[in-house]
């Protein structure tokens, strides 16, 4: 993996979706990390937080589509590419850089066997000197997505066979067609059939 961008204050933007001068995101994000002075520990922590906390769309029976980070906050609950705007403007509003990551699988619900594109995340911790993919989606279906700064566990595991990869480029913001397909269905029963399958 690598990240597009040199400029680490690219990973530290806040824009029109990932909003985290918003003050409720501010306001979230020390929240949770006050008691931390490390900023490993305080990515752990707003990484599980997001993962735990903020419910996956198809495992609540809530129909609104969200997709700023502020958005996400406020409802409790996002697809994938939603969850990922929330943590990553929850580190960057503790100054913790993190992009984004994509990766085309064939068996996400509620999709099958048809390609869809998943959405995660990457955070770059300076103490450790690296970049680290992570996965937010949420661990239910027998998923284990972990915060690791040793051996990466994000929610897919790729089967190349079915022609299932990950984007390489860690994407400074999200990807604007997916941002567009979330703020064009409002309602996740129209969104569904609409995923984007790729980049």
């Amino acid at each position: 993996m690598y990240p597009e961008s040199d400029d680490l204050n690219e990973y530290l933007a806040s824009d029109a979706v990932v909003d985290w001068l918003s003050p409720a995101i501010r306001q979230k994000a020390l929240e949770l990390t006050q008691s931390l002075s490390d900023e490993v520990a305080k990515a752990r922590c707003l990484y599980e937080w997001v993962r735990d906390t903020i419910s996956l769309l198809n495992d609540t029976g809530n129909d609104v589509v969200t997709c700023t980070a502020s958005e996400v906050l406020h409802h409790g609950t996002g697809i994938c590419f939603a969850k990922s705007h929330l943590l990553a403007a929850l580190l960057r509003a503790v100054m913790i850089p993190a992009g984004f990551c994509y990766q085309v699988l064939r068996y996400a619900p509620p999709v099958d066997n048809e390609p869809v594109l998943h959405g995660f995340n990457a955070i770059y911790l300076a103490t450790i000197g690296k970049w680290i993919r992570v996965d937010a989606r949420g661990n239910t279906d027998g998923i284990n997505a972990q915060f690791s700064t040793k051996k990466e566990r994000l929610a897919f595991e790729m089967d190349e066979l079915a022609e299932e990869f990950i984007y390489e480029a860690i994407f400074a913001a999200p990807d604007s067609s997916v941002v567009k397909i979330l703020k064009k269905y409002p309602l996740s029963s129209d969104l569904w059939p609409n995923l984007p399958v790729s980049l």
